[in-house]
């Protein structure tokens, strides 16, 4: 077992969204694909938001591509030349005008795909958020904010109230650091 030789590669399609790239590439013991198609998107991040109250931040919006309404964690791409964190206190901002002094808590990276996707999403935990800002939409962003207790989130989860992967990963992530930081406190 090895790594793969690239021998080639074109891009199909580009676009704000990501893009499409065809590579012909070689395997360890010499078979040559032709065709291996790759998704080329930027890391994307989320966070679990939880308020002074202990209540849990989430969004909900249509997704096209499920064909339905989704409970969320808030979430974006990184852009060029912010860090994981400035992007998520950002994306936090903008969707739902919450913001928080306190220092972020780093739960995980994590591959989103990588047989078929270049990006990781990067999780983490915000506390002690306010709201004190007006939400600040992109143009095809149409989502509303939803306030929940964060204790109601693993019913939510169980009952498929909740069934965006990030956001239930994230959840779990979170649940284990509050538990293990609880735990070391005794």
């Amino acid at each position: 077992m090895g790594t793969w030789k690239l021998l080639n590669s074109e891009y199909k399609y580009k676009s704000p969204f990501g893009n499409l790239r065809r590579d012909t590439c070689q395997m360890s013991d010499g078979t040559v694909i032709e065709d291996y198609y790759v998704n080329e998107y930027a890391d994307w991040v989320n966070a679990i938001v939880l308020t002074e109250d202990g209540e849990i931040i989430l969004v909900e919006q249509y997704r096209h591509p499920g064909n339905d309404y989704y409970l969320e964690i808030p979430a974006g791409k990184v852009e060029k030349g912010e860090s994981y964190e400035e992007a998520i206190r950002r994306e936090v901002r903008e969707e739902t005008g919450y913001v928080s002094e306190q220092k972020l808590i780093h739960l995980g990276e994590f591959m989103v795909n990588p047989a078929t996707q270049t990006n990781k999403v990067i999780t983490f935990l915000m506390t002690g958020a306010k709201r004190i800002h007006e939400q600040e939409l992109d143009e095809t962003e149409v989502l509303e904010v939803k306030h929940l207790p964060f204790a109601s989130m693993e019913e939510m989860i169980r009952n498929k109230e909740i069934t965006q992967l990030f956001t239930v990963t994230a959840y779990h992530l979170a649940i284990e650091f509050i538990r293990n930081r609880r735990d070391s406190e005794l």
